[in-house]
This record gives structure tokens, C-alpha cells and sequence, in this order.
């Protein structure tokens, strides 16, 4: 018999929670501390050769981007200038133009009109390579996180805004405004660059540029700005919007104020200024923002200075607006707004509309000192100085019997002259008969050269006793001006004192007593000649139309006509 097989043994089941022996070498996990440590190496080597290959591909794209990048050229609103009209002591009168802009190149800016730019906006603008990494920093996270735009810091970085390129705040315009500003740093000169920026940045009141600001603010031209004037213009650039008001807000100017002397401590510091400078620096006056009454009278006075100008320079008034001219005018601002405040208190009759003109003249030479053509340009721009047409009436007589040679020659014949033509006339009897043409552009200046002067070309159109005639006629042979007795060997030669005395006054017109319809007053001496005229108008019965009406009878028009051509004479010759 067989025996059964034996039985075989079946392997006890390990215990729980015990590995096999030998099987601790196949499941053990290293710990990530000391993987990291066996592969950093390896690691870093990858991490340097990305990072290199990064910075690599980075700064050949710098490379190319800056060698594709071109300086573009100025905007054209940036280089378009405005023509300056100013008076005969270079006061402001005006402008024409669609942008209140005048070069000027840097040599004409003070130093110190430069230090305080640079204090208030670039302080290390000399020696920076014309952007602020800084400041390229802040747009870039403004632009990534939706924060408010950012500026540039660097003056060639607001010249590159503002006049080569568009003024949206993206990332894509702020780096090429960085290429544009490092491109032209290295291209460019400081001085090139600053010169730019002056002539480009806007000061607030329509003024671009330092010299519009120069002449908006403290009506000067920059090269006589003070310090302490420079040192607020250069304040004002923060923010011009806000500070164009200084002067005439209080909390305005209280806030520039602050302003101003924070720029002045940093000139200071720079030894821009001197420490005696700063402590003598006074907070300055501004002219009065906005402007007054008078300046839309000026409009008639710088149209007839432009058409001048322009037929002067042979071109048309659009190319004087646009040409960046300084056009230097004979006129007497002072005596022309005191004039405006004088005329204001004549009234005409109810339902009418009084008309004032007043013109006087250099005898002898033609300049003309004062033209009042109307109370407001903007409700008449017709010029009645130069234009209308007043019935002379009576004050023709004194030409009746005298025999005027060209240009004057039709004179006596023409019924309702023009004030200017009038005056002319009177103007050359003051000159003992010679004739010199009206004018009112004196001298034409661009880029502080001159390429106009006026040449004034008397000539004689009365006879020298025919003048004498005329002012016996004006004023009776008992009130013959001192100068012209002199003239004819009269009476020894006047003392200066005389030219004090105020003259006689000539006044006539159209019509009498409660028909009177027009008025002239006239006084003349060696030194100026004054005519003042006075006539009404009315609507007419047609629509659109005026005809001739009678002027006021309370006060009396001939009195009111020679009181207030006196006052004016009184300022004129002061």
C-alpha cells in the first residue's frame, strides 16, 4: 500500500505590519531634500543656461527693437507758431494763429529759466541718459494691474510725449517712448533736447511753449523773466490746467506758492541760484486770468497791423499767423485802453447805436499811436476808424481854399472821409504841410532777426503857407498854435515848457442843433495829431439794414466829442 503523500507546509502569512526581509531595499522613498540635493546641480546649470538664453533673447530684442526704432518728426500742431503783435513799448497786444506758440532757441532763455525747469521736473536731467527706470517700472505694473497711468519722469521722456508721440497710456507706447528717449539721448545734445521741450510744453492758458507762457503770465519775453517769474512758470508745468488761475484764485496761488518756494529751496541747492537770490526772491504778479474787457477791442488794431504785415512781407495773413513773426506795432496800449474806458460813457439817443472813432498820428512821420475803431470786436468786427465813411461836413472848411498834392489831392472833394484819412490830413498841416503815410507795423521780427523796418517817407502835399492857412481857418488868427507862429517867423522860438499847454481844439461836423449828425474834434501841435469822430445809426426799415441817425442832444454832442478828445490828448502827450 502506498502511503499517502505527506503533507506540505504552508508558508506562515507575514505578520501585519511587517515588510519581507529584503524588500525595505525596493520600496524605500528618498526624501525630496536630499533628491534636491543630489540633482541642484544639474538643476541650476538648466536654470542659468534659461535664464542666460532669456536675457539673451531679451537684450537682442532690445538690440533690434532700438536699431529698427526712428525718431519720428514733430507733431505738426508742435512746430506750427502763432505771430505776436506787440506795442511800441513791447507790451502784448495780441496774437493770430491756431496755437499760441513762438520759438525761441535756448541761447535767448536765461540760465536760471532753464535750472528752475529742470528743479521742478528733471532734477538729474544733465547727467541721466534720458529715461528713469523707475518710472518705466511704475507703467509697467499701472498697466498690468489696471492701476492709474503713469508719466514719465525725465524732460526727454514728456518731449517725446508730448510733441513725436500720441498721448494714449499704453505699454506698448510707453516702452517705444523709452527706445525714442534713450535713442535721442544718445543722439542729441542736452541742450537740443531741452530747447525742444521748452518750445513744446504747455504752461496753461492756451500758451505752449516758454515764450507764450512768458507773455501769458508776466507779459514779457523770456529772456527778461526774473527768477523768481521762471521759477513759477516752471511750477506751473506740473499742473498747468489747475495753475493757469494763479493770480486771480486765491487757493490757487496759495497752492503754487507752496510750489514755487519748494522749486526755488531745490535751485538753491543746485547752485542754480545763490543763497542771496533765494532770499531775495518775492512771489510775483501775474496778469489777470482771464483777460479783461479790453483785450476784444485790441482785435481791431491787430487786424489792421496784420494786413499790413502781411502785404509788407508779400504773404497772406494765413502764412503771417502761422509764420512765428513778432510784429512790433506803433501803437500806445496804455493810451488805447484808456481811450476804451473813456468812450465807454458816451451815450446815444434810444434806439440808436453811437459810433466813436479816434486816431492819432506822429506828424511828419505817420506812425499811428492810437486807433480806436469800436467798443467790441465781437459784436462789430468793421473797423469805423479805418472803414467808415463820416460826413465831414464842417470839418472840411479849413481845406477849402488851400490846393493839396497827391496822395491828399481829392480830399476836399470827398464828403464822408474815413477818421484814419481825416487825421492824416490834419496830420500833415501839423507837419507844416509835409505828408508822411499812416502806418502801424514798425518792425517784423522772426527768430530774433529782423526782416522787416518800416521807413517812413514824408513828402510834401501842401505848401508851407497853405498850412499856416489851414490852422488860421481851424482855430482864428487870434488862436494860431505857438509852433506854427514859429514856423512863419512870427515869434521867437517857444521854451519846452509850452508843449505842456494843451492845444485848441477844432470841432465841427454835420448838421446843428437837434439835427446834428455827426461830430469831429481836432487838436494838432508838432508832436501828435487827434481826431475824434462821432455818428449814430439806426436799423433801417429793411431787415439787415442801418441807416444814418441823429446824435444825443443832452448832453450837447460837440461838448461831449472835445471833453473827451481833451482827456485823451491830456494822457497822449503826459
Amino acid at each position: 500500500m502506498h502511503e499517502p503523500p505527506a503533507a506540505q507546509e504552508t508558508p506562515a502569512a507575514p505578520r501585519r505590519g511587517k515588510r519581507p526581509a529584503g524588500s525595505h531595499r525596493l520600496h524605500l522613498r528618498i526624501p525630496l531634500r536630499l533628491r534636491l540635493r543630489r540633482t541642484r546641480g544639474r538643476l541650476l546649470r538648466r536654470l542659468s543656461i534659461a535664464f542666460l538664453a532669456l536675457t539673451a533673447a531679451l537684450c537682442t530684442a532690445a538690440v533690434v527693437a532700438y536699431q529698427l526704432t526712428e525718431i519720428p518728426e514733430p507733431h505738426p500742431e508742435t512746430v506750427t507758431q502763432s505771430t505776436v503783435f506787440i506795442d511800441d513799448k513791447g507790451s502784448y497786444l495780441g496774437r493770430r494763429g491756431p496755437v499760441d506758440r513762438q520759438e525761441v532757441p535756448l541761447s535767448q532763455v536765461p540760465r536760471y529759466v532753464q535750472d528752475a525747469v529742470i528743479a521742478a521736473e528733471n532734477r538729474s536731467f544733465r547727467t541721466d541718459n534720458g529715461v528713469s527706470p523707475r518710472a518705466v517700472a511704475r507703467a509697467v505694473v499701472a498697466s498690468l494691474t489696471g492701476g492709474a497711468p503713469q508719466g514719465g519722469s525725465t524732460i526727454t521722456q514728456q518731449y517725446v510725449k508730448n510733441a513725436l508721440l500720441s498721448p494714449e497710456q499704453t505699454l506698448s507706447r510707453k516702452a517705444r517712448e523709452a527706445l525714442i528717449a534713450i535713442k535721442l539721448d544718445r543722439t542729441r545734445s542736452k541742450d537740443e533736447i531741452l530747447e525742444g521741450y521748452l518750445n513744446t510744453v504747455y504752461f496753461g492758458r492756451g500758451a505752449a511753449g516758454i515764450q507764450a507762457a512768458s507773455r501769458n503770465y508776466f507779459d514779457v519775453d523770456t529772456r527778461d523773466l526774473t527768477v523768481s517769474q521762471a521759477a513759477a512758470l516752471a511750477s506751473i508745468v506740473n499742473i498747468p490746467s489747475y495753475y493757469e488761475k494763479a493770480g486771480s484764485d486765491p487757493k490757487v496761488t496759495a497752492k503754487l506758492r507752496d510750489r514755487w518756494e519748494w522749486v526755488l529751496d531745490a535751485m538753491a541747492a543746485s547752485g542754480g541760484i545763490t543763497a542771496k537770490q533765494r532770499a531775495e526772491a518775492a512771489f510775483p504778479a501775474f496778469r489777470f486770468y482771464p483777460p479783461g474787457t479790453t483785450e476784444g477791442q485790441r482785435q481791431y488794431m491787430i487786424d489792421v497791423a496784420a494786413q499790413e504785415a502781411a502785404d509788407r512781407l508779400g504773404i497772406s495773413e494765413d502764412q503771417l499767423a502761422r509764420g512765428g513773426y513778432t510784429v512790433h506795432t506803433t501803437f500806445d496800449l496804455a493810451l488805447q485802453d484808456a481811450t476804451t474806458e473813456l468812450v465807454k460813457d458816451l451815450k446815444g439817443r434810444e434806439g440808436t447805436r453811437l459810433h466813436t472813432a479816434v486816431v492819432a498820428i506822429e506828424p511828419g512821420d505817420g506812425a499811428v499811436r492810437l486807433l480806436y475803431g469800436g467798443a467790441d470786436y465781437a459784436r462789430q468786427p468793421f473797423n469805423d476808424a479805418v472803414g467808415g465813411a463820416v460826413e465831414a461836413g464842417a470839418a472840411l472848411e479849413p481845406f477849402g481854399k488851400v490846393f493839396f498834392g497827391t496822395p491828399l489831392a481829392t480830399l476836399p472833394k470827398t464828403p464822408a472821409p474815413t477818421p484814419l484819412k481825416l487825421a492824416s490830413a490834419y496830420a500833415t498841416v501839423a507837419a507844416d504841410g509835409v505828408y508822411a503815410a499812416p502806418y502801424t507795423v514798425a518792425k517784423i521780427t522772426r527768430d530774433g532777426r529782423d526782416v522787416y523796418t518800416a521807413r517812413p517817407d514824408p513828402q510834401r502835399a501842401l505848401d508851407e503857407g497853405d498850412a499856416f492857412m489851414v490852422k488860421a481857418q481851424m482855430y482864428g488868427s487870434t488862436k494860431i498854435p505857438r509852433e506854427a507862429a514859429v514856423s512863419n517867423g512870427m515869434v521867437p522860438p517857444f521854451d519846452p515848457a509850452a508843449r505842456k499847454i494843451s492845444p485848441v481844439f477844432f470841432t465841427a461836423g454835420a448838421g446843428g442843433g437837434i439835427t446834428r449828425r455827426t461830430v469831429w474834434s481836432t487838436a494838432l501841435d508838432s508832436r501828435l495829431t487827434l481826431t475824434l469822430a462821432l455818428f449814430a445809426d439806426r436799423p433801417g426799415e429793411k431787415k439787415n439794414t442801418i441807416v444814418p441817425a441823429q446824435l444825443p442832444n443832452d448832453p450837447p454832442p460837440t461838448e461831449s466829442a472835445e471833453q473827451t478828445a481833451r482827456q485823451i490828448w491830456r494822457l497822449a502827450t503826459a
